[in-house]
């Protein structure tokens, strides 16, 4: 395999995906050892069936606002790999939705999910509606409006969407409820459920809890804990909450949290209040932290800028994809910084993942780090097919375990001579290997 010649292939393919081609480049500089050292995969071309999806549906989403007003949104679905399993991943509803950002979710979802050593595939969907200032009726005219025309391409074997940024409990619901209606059948078909019909207990904070978890075992594989840690944690929605939570509980400190308008710099750190707080804030409808330093005493908003700029032990990046820069690296290497978790989507840039990688730092990569999220609603479908729910203590204890053993996977292949682990190398590595061995069983199809 020739990265670079690959890559110019696909950048002539695919102009102007930016995202799609960065996650790409990533993988394929990880893998290129452990592919070149497999002839059995060059013959196969396994890697040129891999970076394209199986199918991509884009179509048009018309629904009538509370005005009377016909409105017009684009919705995407993109099968990206189904070697191991049904096609699994999220609906993002926001502006900036495209089919680069959609193809690089895709594409990080495949490997994403054979690490969670369950049988799922990789797929990604959305829409560029923005779910910020409409009235619940208005969201589901286009939830209904949207699986009107997703629902063939769905089901409990085929493909299992779930949330993401802009879909919440209240957008599953009314795209479950259309399904059903057209399907004529409950099924396991989407998750994020409510609990009284069909969902799965801890799905609300298992990305935030799975992130937490991954860092606990990058921090003891150290001889260290989050006891006594400052933490700065970007975002302040499900994930960032998740992650509040369980870092508050395991003894760390979690000073931060940020929004589009700037960051919230709590020096005291968050407690149960300030931590529901955050979700009551989100929910809202406004897409801003600031008023949080107007609520709790010594708390300050700094307008415009990112939390990186903050002296800590741990960052944890939770918001969207390249939020943490190489001057944001630069930042927090001088302050001290010993230990980062990407828990957004590729939430940190090449450039700053070299950085972090040069000065020796631990650096778990959001495929691994934030897999607890799908990994929890793989669980929702097992309960789902065999009609029970799990205790809270139950999938918790499954959670915990699913990232212990990811954790294990990226030391495996990213220990590196010296010792250092590659999480990212170990990852990649450990993902595609599944993915690549399916597919070679299975035939070229």
């Amino acid at each position: 395999m020739n990265v670079k010649n690959i890559m110019t292939n696909l950048e002539t393919k695919h102009p102007g995906e930016k995202e799609y081609l960065q996650a790409v480049h990533e993988v394929l500089e990880s893998i290129e050892d452990i592919y070149n050292q497999n002839p059995q995969y060059e013959a196969a071309k396994i890697i040129e069936r891999l970076v394209e999806p199986d199918r991509i549906l884009t179509f048009r989403v018309s629904w009538v606002d509370d005005e009377g007003q016909v409105q017009v949104n684009l919705g995407y679905r993109i099968h990206f790999n189904n070697a191991i399993g049904p096609y699994k991943g999220g609906i993002r509803l926001h502006p900036s939705v495209n089919l680069s950002i959609l193809k690089f979710l895709g594409f990080e979802q495949t490997f994403k999910n054979a690490l969670t050593t369950l049988p799922l595939g990789g797929a990604k969907g959305g829409s560029d509606f923005n779910p910020k200032g409409k009235s619940d009726m208005e969201i589901m005219r286009f939830c209904q409006a949207f699986m009107l025309e997703l629902w063939r391409m769905i089901g409990p074997n085929t493909d299992v969407p779930a949330g993401d940024i802009g879909t919440g409990g209240r957008e599953i619901g009314y795209l479950y409820g259309m399904y059903k209606k057209l399907q004529i059948e409950n099924t396991g078909v989407l998750t994020g459920k409510g609990l009284n019909w069909g969902g799965s207990l801890v799905r609300p904070e298992a990305t935030g809890f799975g992130a937490t978890y991954f860092t606990k075992e990058m921090l003891t594989s150290n001889n260290d804990t989050f006891k006594g840690k400052t933490v700065c944690v970007s975002g302040f929605g499900n994930v960032a909450w998740g992650v509040a939570l369980k870092v508050t509980e395991l003894g760390g400190k979690v000073v931060t949290i940020s929004g589009p308008d700037g960051y919230i710099y709590d020096e005291n750190g968050l407690n149960a209040e300030k931590i529901d707080y955050m979700l009551a804030l989100r929910a809202s409808n406004n897409d801003i932290v600031s008023p949080y330093a107007k609520v709790f005493a010594g708390a300050k908003f700094i307008a415009g800028k990112k939390p990186w700029e903050v002296k800590c032990d741990i960052a944890m990046p939770s918001a969207t994809q390249n939020e943490l820069n190489g001057q944001d690296a630069a930042q927090l290497i001088a302050n001290g910084v010993k230990y980062v978790a990407e828990v957004s989507n590729m939430g940190c840039t090449p450039e700053a993942i070299e950085a972090f990688h040069n000065a020796n730092l631990p650096f778990g990569p959001g495929k691994a780090v934030n897999a607890g999220g799908v990994g929890v609603s793989g669980l929702e479908m097992s309960q789902n097919a065999m009609k029970l729910n799990w205790t809270a203590e139950e999938v918790d204890a499954k959670l915990h375990q699913m990232m212990s053993s990811i954790h294990a996977a990226c030391i495996k292949f990213g220990t590196q001579s010296d010792g250092y682990v590659n999480y990212v190398k170990g990852a990649n590595i450990a993902g595609f290997i599944k993915v690549a061995d399916a597919m070679m069983d299975q035939g070229v199809i």
